[in-house]
């Protein structure tokens, strides 16, 4: 049993799997029921899906937000879930449409934008998932959340009855692709869902250094896996080193006299380069906010 073990895992995320799927089967292969992610993946979606391990998951609420996708989008055709997983509630041939438009109809949803979520999704109104609110036939009116886009590239567009549309996009967290989808279609007149997706990058990891489940396994019985080291996803946060007596008063709890005024959350590390944990910089001192690794 690895009880010591400490990082993440950048893993790529099997189609047809949900986020808790992967974190179970983690759990059995690592033998460690301390496991946690970011950034919740439709079963439908494949690719990025950073994974905790052991301490680490205190370290989830400090990663980055930005994500970046693949998406297929399909005109012509509306679902219930805005993605093919659904039930069809619109589907008709779409004649005349051309790229020019669909680029000038993309502009619309770049920037900070709007969204309603899916309704099959995994926000919570009163309490309860909209998807299970769905499943039971209950129509709720999911919130408006403001969303950012920072960029939609273009890569290919496949003209006929039903075009579809591949793009690269970059965006904030607690953006759907699959309403960008839908809302893309609703502008068109035409309808539109999402008909693929891949998660390229999130939270600081990214898709060419992940891994699958075949992969881990392969290097768990050659006895050489080793997760991501603890401070590597969070290097967007300062730095803070701190000499031997302060790092383990930090360590204890204390608060520490800095030369800095700004107000950030910073790594922290002692001379040594050991990563410590995670602390705020408030007014010329450093606030212990996640203490990983004790000083003796």
């Amino acid at each position: 049993m690895f009880t010591d073990l400490l990082g993440f895992l950048n893993l790529d995320k099997p189609f047809d799997w949900t986020s808790h799927d992967c974190v179970a089967k983690t759990r059995k292969l690592l033998r460690i029921k301390r496991i946690g992610h970011a950034g919740t993946l439709d079963p439908a979606a494949t690719g990025v899906l950073p994974i905790a391990i052991g301490r680490a998951t205190r370290l989830l609420q400090y990663l980055p937000s930005d994500k970046a996708y693949k998406a297929t989008i399909r005109l012509g055709v509306q679902t219930t879930t805005d993605d093919l997983q659904g039930e069809v509630i619109l589907q008709q041939s779409v004649t005349g449409l051309n790229l020019t438009t669909v680029e000038t109809a993309l502009r619309q949803f770049q920037g900070k934008i709007e969204q309603i979520p899916p309704s099959y999704s995994a926000i919570q109104v009163g309490g309860k998932r909209l998807y299970d609110l769905a499943r039971k036939g209950e129509k709720v009116e999911a919130p408006v959340r403001n969303v950012e886009v920072f960029s939609i590239d273009i890569l290919d567009w496949r003209a006929g009855s039903f075009p579809e549309l591949d793009v690269n996009i970059v965006c904030g967290g607690g953006t759907y692709i699959r309403a960008l989808a839908r809302d893309l279609g609703a502008l068109l007149e035409t309808g539109g869902t999402l008909a693929a997706l891949q998660r390229t990058a999130s939270s600081g990891f990214n898709l060419a250094d992940s891994q699958n489940f075949t992969q881990i396994e392969t290097k768990l019985q050659a006895g050489e896996f080793q997760p991501m080291a603890a401070d590597v996803p969070l290097q967007h946060l300062s730095e803070i080193i701190l000499a031997a007596t302060e790092a383990r008063r930090w360590c204890q709890g204390q608060k520490i006299p800095v030369d800095k005024q700004v107000s950030e959350i910073s790594r922290v590390y002692d001379e040594e380069k050991r990563f410590l944990g995670v602390g705020e910089l408030k007014e010329g001192l450093l606030i212990p906010r996640m203490v990983l690794e004790g000083v003796s």
